[in-house]
């Protein structure tokens, strides 16, 4: 897979890769429930993908891509005003989790679609995965180059080489990372008006970047609801169900994950709680071009449900940190606990949406 990533100009190696991986690039190689992945995928099975019942707005969106707006944006220039000893220790840790956590996925998107790229022979679908191969890429590398404000960085090359990789079918694919980049435009656009009104909660320079950055993980979203439009079986029968595994995954692990970084959201003005609401209400609202059904989020037993998620990530952590075989045995039994606690979700009646006509869609393009 690296040849397909350096064909991008990505910066791989770091210079101490010979010395093994360091502290950040192990962070990035972790595999756990709630760290991004990466993936690869049945690329035969993919490349088969007919998109011609959508052919206008394919053409229009792969336009649209091609002309690449945010080429010249992800650079830093006189805005960057950043002196690390601002921040507090707590902070500075939270910081870099998040930045090492974005960047992981980030990265884990520009390696799955450049592969899908170099694997196929379907030009509808190899130009898209070049243009977005191209926009993870870019995002990857600017958070990387973040990085270097605190003397560390994540080795793309080593962490190409040894992230573990999950295999999911197209469909599979297909889901996750419609949520994935919705819920990541969700978020940005969110702290980036939040910043607007507060510039004082700016603790950190990135996130003058989120408006642009909005705008690409929004247009790749597109790009697979326009995938599942065209292929409407991957809309019905069982996938209903796959939809709201995917929905309510996608959805427990950032709640989880974001109460993690308690220090970072008090920094940013926001409440973890109150602000994955919000992210959820602009996820769903959008998914409603492409899902048939939709989390009933607004359910206060869906809530209960994420916080006794949140309460059993805490515990599991305060027994990881005792350490010994009863610690062990406690979080084995309270990882049981937190899927039990999913079950439950998963087993909620969920919203019916229908499908409004392509042509409301995607006036944009």
């Amino acid at each position: 897979m690296t040849s397909a990533i350096e064909e991008l100009g990505v910066e791989l190696d770091s210079e101490n890769s010979l010395n093994g991986p360091n502290v950040t690039t192990r962070m990035a190689q972790e595999t756990t429930a709630l760290s991004p992945r990466f993936y690869t995928t049945d690329y035969d099975e993919l490349d088969a993908t007919d998109v011609s019942p959508v052919r206008k707005e394919w053409d229009a969106l792969i336009d649209y891509l091609k002309s690449d707006k945010n080429r010249n944006h992800f650079k830093r220039g006189e805005d960057w005003d950043f002196d690390p000893n601002s921040i507090t220790p707590e902070l500075r840790k939270e910081l870099i989790d998040f930045m090492v956590s974005s960047l992981t996925a980030e990265f884990s998107g520009c390696v799955l679609y450049a592969e899908m790229k170099k694997r196929g022979s379907n030009p509808d679908i190899k130009e898209l995965f070049r243009c977005m191969a191209r926009d993870e890429a870019r995002h990857a590398g600017f958070i990387n180059d973040a990085l270097k404000d605190f003397d560390i960085g994540v080795d793309l090359g080593f962490l190409t080489k040894k992230k573990q990789y999950t295999f999911f079918r197209p469909k599979f694919i297909f889901y996750a990372t419609y949520l994935s980049e919705k819920i990541g435009y969700a978020r940005y656009i969110t702290i980036f008006r939040l910043l607007q009104q507060h510039p004082e909660y700016r603790f950190h320079p990135i996130f003058k970047w989120f408006e642009e950055w909005c705008t690409d993980e929004f247009t790749h979203g597109e790009a697979f609801a326009l995938l599942m439009r065209a292929n409407t079986k991957l809309l019905s029968g069982v996938n209903r169900l796959w939809i709201r595994f995917f929905q309510l995954a996608v959805f427990s692990t950032m709640w989880v994950r974001d109460h993690r970084r308690r220090v970072f959201h008090k920094a940013l003005g926001l409440d973890p709680s109150a602000y994955g609401m919000k992210v959820f209400q602009i996820t769903l609202q959008i998914s409603r071009q492409v899902f048939p059904v939709l989390l009933d989020i607004e359910s206060p037993a869906f809530r209960r449900g994420l916080d006794s998620l949140k309460r059993i990530d805490d515990a599991i952590a305060r027994a990881e940190e005792k350490g010994g075989v009863w610690s062990k045995a406690r979080v084995f039994g309270l990882k049981i606990r937190a899927g039990m606690v999913f079950l439950r979700l998963f087993a909620r009646k969920p919203q019916t949406n229908q499908l409004p006509e392509l042509s409301r869609l995607y006036p944009v393009w």
